[in-house]
């Protein structure tokens, strides 16, 4: 079995601030895997009744794993999950609990106690840059075409029945399970319109009449999808200027790889690698940041900046994302510079060696590959607003 360093480290930085961790992250992502990968761990699914009846004296079962690493797979699947968590927390603070689940906490009535100060959350998203390193596997075309579903990504086959059974196993073991929706065909019809048109302004009206229901069901059914990681909404970074679009949101997909499926797509044009190295770019910040918090930025001219991140106490961060470094423009960040003369302005591309800067008019922009970009980013302390 090949490590994930990354989310290993990951794991262990959490335990040593809180003894329960939840593991979050889309079906297949890797939840599983990740948990196996611990070693000296005792490993229950939840899923399996013999598990589960282990769990019914709380105290019980945890009287018999005081000093251990444990993992509660799907979690969720418990009579009481909070309580078995929040025992452990207050009580046998020497166990070390990896809980997973689909979705967040927050999602099902089951964890109305939300376990506030008593645990630490850690969103495992699709493959990062990492991750590809770790498997040997750093071809971006393919990890754009497959995915970051580890098994879709490393699967020699096509993958589009795989795709299609995901969505089956989504609508019937998280949708049903945690929201009850009602319709199946409406529902999925959206999931399927967001990730062809991922990156792109979300009008709610305009995907009600596409998908035959009322503007208030879509927008209940957004939401479902973003606590499930399956959809991501960047919300317009504005200070109320004039000048600003303040109202509409940015929705991305959760994954290239089903992007690419359902915009019918198996071989890349050179026009394709731009919006996917967008979507590429803003996994990696969700990642390593382990942050919702992220904006786009758009004036009533039509300039527009890809990300936004605020910072508490100063300016923003404007980044823009080129696949090539030769296709920047700089005019959009002039105009938020206007506005944000304080700002940092940053460019990703894939084919920057080292990090320079270049000056453009008044401002000085910074430019980086993916991983530079990273650690510029967490050596900023004041980040998130």
């Amino acid at each position: 079995m090949i490590n994930r360093n990354f989310w290993l480290n990951r794991v262990r930085q959490a335990w040593s601030h809180r003894p329960v961790l939840w593991l979050t992250g889309v079906r297949r992502v890797g939840k599983t895997s990740l948990a196996h990968m611990i070693p000296k761990v005792e490993y229950f699914d939840c899923e399996l009744p013999r598990d589960r009846r282990s769990m019914e004296d709380p105290e019980g079962f945890l009287d018999r794993l005081k000093g251990k690493k444990i993992i509660l797979d799907e979690i969720h699947r418990l009579k009481y999950p909070a309580e078995l968590l929040k025992i452990a927390a207050d009580h046998y603070t020497d166990i070390k609990i990896l809980a997973t689940g689909s979705s967040t906490l927050s999602a099902t009535r089951k964890f109305r106690d939300t376990l506030a100060g008593r645990k630490t959350e850690l969103w495992l998203t699709p493959m990062i840059t990492d991750d590809l390193a770790d498997f040997h596997k750093q071809d971006l075309a393919a990890r754009f075409l497959k995915g970051g579903l580890p098994p879709f990504f490393l699967s020699e086959v096509p993958a589009g029945r795989d795709f299609q059974e995901w969505m089956d196993a989504f609508w019937a073991k998280d949708i049903q399970e945690l929201f009850r929706v009602a319709q199946r065909d409406p529902f999925m019809k959206l999931v399927e319109l967001l990730l062809i048109n991922s990156g792109g302004i979300f009008e709610a009206s305009h995907y009600a009449q596409q998908c035959e229901i009322d503007r208030k069901t879509v927008i209940n059914h957004l939401r479902a999808l973003e606590i499930t990681h399956v959809a991501h909404i960047l919300r317009p970074f504005s200070t109320r200027k004039a000048t600003e679009i303040v109202a509409a949101p940015k929705v991305y997909g959760f994954d290239t790889g089903f992007s690419c499926y359902y915009r019918g797509w198996d071989v890349l044009r050179p026009s394709d690698y731009g919006p996917l190295w967008e979507q590429f770019v803003l996994n990696e910040i969700h990642a390593c940041l382990q942050t919702r918090r992220i904006h786009y930025w758009r004036d009533k001219r039509g300039h527009e900046v890809d990300f936004v991140l605020a910072r508490r106490g100063g300016m923003p961060i404007a980044i823009e994302c080129k696949w090539s470094s030769k296709e920047v423009n700089p005019e959009p960040l002039d105009a938020f510079a206007k506005l944000y003369p304080g700002a940092a302005f940053f460019v990703v591309a894939h084919d920057i060696p080292r990090p320079f800067s270049r000056k453009s008019k008044n401002l000085t922009i910074e430019y980086f590959n993916l991983p530079d970009l990273i650690k510029r980013l967490q050596g900023i302390s004041n980040l998130f607003i």
